[in-house]
């Protein structure tokens, strides 16, 4: 693998930026159109060593838990932004605490419900000798945060402890499922004006690549706001007309004055977990989640709302050392915003809430 000065990697890094071309997305269709598919295949979160990804998702109704193991440590990173999180664990990442490293992070959904997927994770890595060490045991640390999805069918049938352990047994550093899987089969978006004109959200994850160092997001959006692709300002999924049948634009119908649904905090989260390869101490990783929150503002409008809680969790595995922080933080951002708009475009119709794929192609065929 080629082997970059810090230099090397800034100038590579910086000139990357200024192309553009970390959004890993085709135009199709005609000449002046700004249609857009994404590629086959954006990388992921498994793309950085020592990162494993597995999903349990129900099939009696649209939920389920995405785990990320990372068997031998990760220092690990948390920013918060959202009003009405859902967390577990997260207070240990502050970088004045003393535990040096986590073994998994868990999203899931079914409300605070879900958070007891977390203690099936637990039980995974115990059984495996895998824990921060103490006199008499090993404790796995497993932060977990979780989103709102108890109106999309059934909502005593939630992520519990059995659906996080077999997330673990799925787990693997294959590439990863997107779309209506694991944390993300119930997500939904577009919700300012009420669940009757809301869209399918998802799961969705990208990586890029800078010489040694790489740098992955998984993101699973369950936003109160629209999705809007960053390169061309369309929204792909979000709230929709009346008729159900177009996209309304949120953000032009609140300059208009309409006024919202009335929504309760909690209901509404985006959730995410960026990982690279660059060593950071937790102070470091704090950051790179903080600058992280960058890319969900320039694919999710509004967003950071009173009724979201959004969090977004950083991990390094460690293996290259000597790179530039800030510019880690700035390809962060990049990746988290092509993973929002993959879970959206990945995502597929559940019934009362159609997805981007099926819009578009509607909306398209006019």
């Amino acid at each position: 693998m080629e082997r970059l000065t810090r230099r090397a990697f800034h100038q590579r890094a910086l000139s990357l930026l200024a192309c553009g071309i970390f959004g890993r997305v085709v135009m199709t269709g005609t000449p002046g159109s700004d249609r857009r598919e994404p590629r086959g295949a954006a990388g992921g979160l498994t793309d950085v060593p020592g990162i494993k990804v597995g999903h349990f998702t129900y099939s009696q109704r649209p939920t389920g838990c995405t785990v990320v193991l990372t068997e031998e440590g990760a220092v690990a990173g948390v920013d918060v932004r959202g009003s009405a999180p859902g967390t577990r664990e997260t207070d240990l990442l502050n970088p004045i605490h003393t535990v040096p490293k986590v073994h998994a992070v868990v999203l899931a959904g079914g409300s605070a419900f879900g958070l007891d997927a977390a203690s099936g994770v637990m039980q995974y890595l115990e059984g495996r000798g895998i824990g921060f060490e103490t006199r008499v045991a090993k404790v796995p640390i497993v932060p977990a945060a979780i989103l709102f999805d108890l109106a999309v069918g059934d909502p005593r049938i939630r992520p519990d402890r059995e659906a996080g352990y077999r997330a673990c047994v799925h787990a693997s550093a294959g590439p990863v499922e997107e779309g209506n899987v694991g944390a993300g089969a119930g997500a939904t978006v577009g919700k300012l004006f009420g669940l009757d004109r809301a869209m399918k959200g998802g799961l969705g994850t990208a990586s890029v690549r800078v010489g040694e160092v790489i740098v992955a997001a998984l993101v699973v959006v369950n936003a109160v706001g629209d999705v809007v692709d960053p390169q061309t300002g369309r929204i792909l999924a979000g709230v929709r007309t009346p008729d159900g049948k177009h996209l309304a634009d949120a953000l032009a119908l609140l300059r208009r004055g309409e006024r919202p649904a009335s929504l309760r905090p909690g209901e509404n989260t985006t959730l995410g977990v960026i990982a690279t390869n660059a060593a950071f101490d937790k102070a470091g990783m704090t950051k790179i989640a903080q600058m992280g929150h960058d890319g969900l503002a320039r694919a999710i409008r509004p967003v950071h709302m009173p009724f979201d809680g959004d969090t977004l969790f950083a991990l390094s595995t460690g293996q290259v050392r000597g790179v530039d922080l800030g510019l880690v933080g700035a390809l962060a951002a990049e990746v988290v915003a092509e993973a929002v708009v993959r879970a959206v475009l990945k995502a597929e119709s559940v019934p009362g809430y159609p997805a981007a794929r099926d819009l578009l192609r509607a909306s398209d065929a006019r």
